[in-house]
């Protein structure tokens, strides 16, 4: 297998890794609350004990912390966990633990502090190192090149569709326009320039296409604005009349179904290509029926990990509706549940086109390819 195939890709990313990280627009940055949260050091349990808030009786901590970073750095400071409001979790602060905390400053000039988090990134860390030696392990060459797809990804939204969104533009098309970035890097860098990952990207294309109309079609028809989501909401009061919250929603339906599209439509590609390299004899209609059957499973089993994922993200509002004798049809009404019903059906119903799109497709290369 001559390392050449892999140049074309190689290229392409690495000339979109460059007009990401030189953006046109780098003076798009944006100040929020997150710049008065710092990262702080406790060196001192000064007090704990029990308070009951309302019904709920919780442990409580005064600790003296000294922050490591901003505009107080290495100023001691003490602050309370739990005596005036109720604990995210009941894990006690210990001498020598990293937190964040956010500092506030009352109306004559005291500065205070007030728990905001623990610092999880060292655990983070490991989890991601012990992910890395996983897959290159079982995947060698095809891992490394996957792991650096995952990482072009996350730069585009970071470094791509978000400032553009940010700074007003439509998010359907960003979204739009970033999915065809991804597409044209990640897929042909993890897989080759091969005619197989030429049928997934062509499959993945007409699939996207097809998700965007439907989004578009079922969300006018539901009369869905994209304000289901509180953080959305939030974001409009942040930035009022800079935000298209519809194109988000559309937007963000579009991502997620890249992200499911991606194994699908690889995975099929490559179930097409196995089989007639097994026996090339076998007529376009033989191979069709034989790779639809692999489809049909594999969007059987990934329809159902939609709606469990779906239902499990959900948990807590479901109990939250049932413990008030809620009625279930009524719930369906609300935005908020609306919004993701139509985002898991609609990416349901990508799967769904995908299959026989992409055998067709790869069939066609295939057959082209041995000719």
């Amino acid at each position: 297998m001559s390392p050449t195939r892999y140049l074309p890709p190689l290229l392409v990313f690495l000339i979109s890794l460059l007009l990401l990280l030189f953006p046109f627009s780098p003076s798009m940055v944006y100040s929020s609350t997150e710049s008065q949260i710092y990262t702080a050091r406790v060196e001192q349990v000064l007090e704990e004990g029990e308070v009951t808030l309302g019904e709920v009786t919780q442990p409580y901590q005064r600790v003296r912390v000294r922050l490591l970073e901003g505009p107080y750095a290495q100023v001691p400071m003490e602050l309370e966990y739990g005596r005036q409001q109720i604990r995210a979790d009941q894990t006690p602060l210990r001498p020598g633990d990293r937190i964040l905390v956010a500092i506030t400053k009352t109306a004559d000039n005291l500065v205070q502090a007030h728990f905001v988090e623990h610092v999880r990134t060292p655990a983070l860390f490991w989890l991601w190192v012990v992910f890395v030696l996983a897959i290159l392990l079982l995947s060698a060459w095809k891992g490394l090149r996957s792991l650096l797809s995952m990482l072009f990804s996350l730069l585009v939204i970071i470094r791509y569709i978000i400032p553009a969104i940010l700074g007003g533009a439509d998010p359907l098309w960003v979204s739009i326009s970033g999915s065809a970035l991804l597409l044209g890097s990640t897929l042909y860098l993890t897989y080759g320039w091969n005619p197989k990952t030429h049928a997934s990207v062509l499959s993945m294309i007409g699939v996207l296409l097809l998700a965007g109309v439907l989004s578009d079609l079922f969300l006018t028809f539901a009369r869905l604005s994209g304000q289901g989501d509180e953080n959305a909401l939030f974001l409009l009061q942040l930035m009022p009349g800079r935000i298209q919250l519809r194109g988000l929603l559309l937007g963000g339906m579009l991502i997620g179904a890249l992200g499911v599209l991606d194994d699908l439509v690889t995975t099929q590609a490559a179930a097409v290509f196995e089989i007639y390299a097994a026996n090339p004899a076998l007529s376009a209609r033989e191979l069709y029926r034989r790779a639809m059957r692999v489809g049909q499973d594999h969007v059987a089993a990934t329809v159902n990990t939609l709606i469990l994922a779906y239902a499990g993200a959900s948990l807590p509002m479901l109990l939250l509706f049932s413990s008030g004798g809620g009625n279930y049809l009524r719930l369906l009404n609300y935005s908020f549940v609306a919004e993701e019903i139509v985002r898991t059906l609609v990416g349901s119903l990508a799967l769904i086109a995908a299959v026989p799109l992409t055998t067709g497709i790869a069939i066609g290369m295939a057959k082209r390819t041995h000719a």
